[in-house]
């Protein structure tokens, strides 16, 4: 999300380049490099203060609907929604989507960068039906300006692919990531870095459907393309790392994945210093491989330090920091620690709650952590009301065949089980099996 967010940035900036000579002067384009030099260092509380002083200077010299006041809303929004801060970010992507609008008309291709803005929050606050109508307005916008073949044309694909992919519909999803790539391969050629990317969605999707030996073929072509373009030490590798790891995790070779989440971490420790959110998904990564491992003595203080790191980037109230603490409740839980790990998922469940309201995906899985918590202890009765909940959100927000929902119904048929109705388990397994049997169709 940060690295989404920093490059919908730089593009905003660039659209508006040739107006600020005489627009606001040197004023307004040295805060915003200033806005955009935060935001790598992760400092984002200091840079919403002076994207709203970018703001304020814009509206103040050029009027209220110009382009450059458009570009400083979508700049703050963004900061709003990198800190979980989503009310206060839609009112102003839309307004810069309509300032757009009305200054290029609504078929401009720089009304994409709007869209698209507007999209990701969407998809964010989980209102994935209104994501996609964006999404799709978005990829016509550009095919019919740019036509079918132009780069342009693949990020739009890969981004209503990725929604896709979100929602478990492969059999869409696919097809958009293999024209995307083959879109980026024909017009940048087979070594560019957004192939790399491309070719990195795509192994996610095969990675997701249990095809890993398809996804390894592509996630290491993608780390060869980014050690060549970018050396061996850059961030970009560590990214590029980390996803190949996490697929040797998946598959249970954990002795291939821990040198590469190791390499990952020094990389962005190096490069980014210690105290950076990505530093901390490394440390969160390699915690989590010793977790499974069984080496807790070791987890423990990776999750802390990356939970510390989170904290102090985004604030305790962040989405980012209620999946930490649940990594560390999570640890807390294998070892039997339950009373450290419940006030743990209590206080995730809490911020994604305030931050996402009460009937979003998120929210359910911090419902079911909590429900099989107690279920843990042999505590059915606190726990059957919750993953009853967990179950509902889930199928009013994702439909009735969907994964999570098949998850939700194989936990609360394992606690009927548990407690003698086995009649109701029954039905419900027989649920499980149905929608995975789509799933493996699809």
């Amino acid at each position: 999300m940060r690295k989404h967010m920093i490059a919908s940035l730089l593009v905003l900036l660039g659209l508006v380049t040739g107006l600020t000579a005489y627009a606001q002067g040197i004023e307004w384009e040295t805060l915003n490099s200033e806005v955009l030099s935060l935001s790598l260092q992760g400092q984002y509380d200091r840079a919403i203060v002076v994207a709203k002083k970018a703001l304020q200077v814009a509206e103040q010299t050029v009027g209220l609907e110009h382009p450059s006041v458009a570009t400083s809303l979508n700049t703050l929004a963004g900061l709003y929604k990198s800190r979980g801060k989503f009310a206060l970010a839609e009112p102003l992507y839309k307004r810069s989507l309509a300032i757009w609008e009305k200054a290029l008309g609504p078929d401009h291709p720089d009304v994409v960068m709007s869209l698209n803005s507007l999209a990701g929050l969407y998809r964010a606050q989980g209102k994935d039906a209104e994501a996609e109508s964006l999404y799709k307005r978005s990829l016509a916008i550009r095919e019919k300006a740019l036509g079918p073949n132009h780069p342009d044309v693949a990020t739009s694909l890969n981004s209503l692919a990725a929604l896709y992919d979100f929602q478990c519909h492969y059999t869409q999803a696919e097809p958009l990531y293999k024209r995307a790539l083959a879109i980026l391969e024909k017009a940048l050629g087979p070594d560019h870095p957004d192939v790399a990317t491309s070719l990195n969605n795509l192994a996610g999707l095969y990675r997701t459907q249990g095809q890993y030996a398809q996804a390894e073929l592509l996630y290491k072509r993608s780390l060869a393309i980014w050690e060549k373009v970018l050396g061996p030490d850059h961030p970009d590798v560590a990214t590029s790392l980390n996803n190949l790891a996490g697929l040797y995790r998946t598959q249970g070779q954990y002795a291939q994945a821990e040198p590469l989440y190791s390499r990952s971490l020094a990389i962005r420790e190096k490069a980014l210093g210690p105290d950076h959110p990505d530093v901390a998904a490394s440390l969160n990564n390699l915690a989590g491989l010793y977790e499974t491992q069984g080496r807790y003595a070791q987890a423990e203080p990776l999750y802390k330090r990356s939970l510390a790191i989170w904290e102090k980037a985004l604030g305790p109230d962040h989405p980012d920091v209620a999946m930490r603490l649940n990594s560390l409740a999570g640890l807390y839980e294998s070892q039997g620690q339950y009373a450290q790990a419940e006030p743990l998922y209590k206080r995730s469940l809490a911020i994604r709650e305030k931050i996402f309201g009460p009937e979003h995906p998120n929210v359910a899985k911090g419902i079911n952590n909590l429900a099989r918590l107690y279920e843990t202890q042999g505590q059915y009765a606190q726990a059957e009301p919750l993953y009853k909940r967990s179950l509902a959100i889930r199928e009013k927000a994702l439909g009735p065949d969907h994964l999570d929902v098949a998850t939700s119904l194989a936990n609360l048929a394992a606690l009927y089980r548990k407690t003698g109705r086995e009649k109701a388990a029954e039905e419900l397994e027989k649920r499980v099996k149905a929608i995975r049997a789509i799933k493996r169709a699809a």
